[in-house]
């Protein structure tokens, strides 16, 4: 696993975790035909689970950020994407891409809840 899909995992776990969202499995780069990769979530009770990756996935960062109730403030064009919670700020470069940027940051956010949780 390369270094940048490890911090994208601990991302996405702290995130879950703020979230109130049970980890069921992963599926790591490379590992599917369809590209898609991030967190199998799942109830418990039906076996049932739900792909989530809010790294990626528009949905499910806007579900994450109206979850924990995070504040975005963009800075476009060439600017970036601050996100501000409770317990401090975090800013991401868009470097072209202004939507991922935006996720990322989300998920960031997130993350530095569920650290503070620990």
């Amino acid at each position: 696993m390369n270094a940048l899909a490890m911090i994208d995992r601990e991302l996405l776990e702290l995130a879950a975790k703020a979230a109130g969202i049970e980890q069921r499995g992963w599926c790591m780069p490379g590992a599917r035909t369809d590209g898609w990769h991030g967190m199998y979530t799942g109830d418990g009770e039906s076996g049932a689970y739900t792909r989530w990756n809010p790294l990626t996935d528009d949905g499910d960062a806007l579900r994450l950020a109206v979850k924990l109730g995070l504040h975005l403030f963009t800075r476009l064009p060439g600017g970036g994407v601050p996100s501000s919670c409770s317990n401090g700020d975090t800013m991401e470069a868009h470097w072209g891409d202004p939507y991922a940027a935006t996720r990322r940051a989300i998920v960031r956010a997130a993350a530095n809840i569920g650290r503070r949780m620990s």
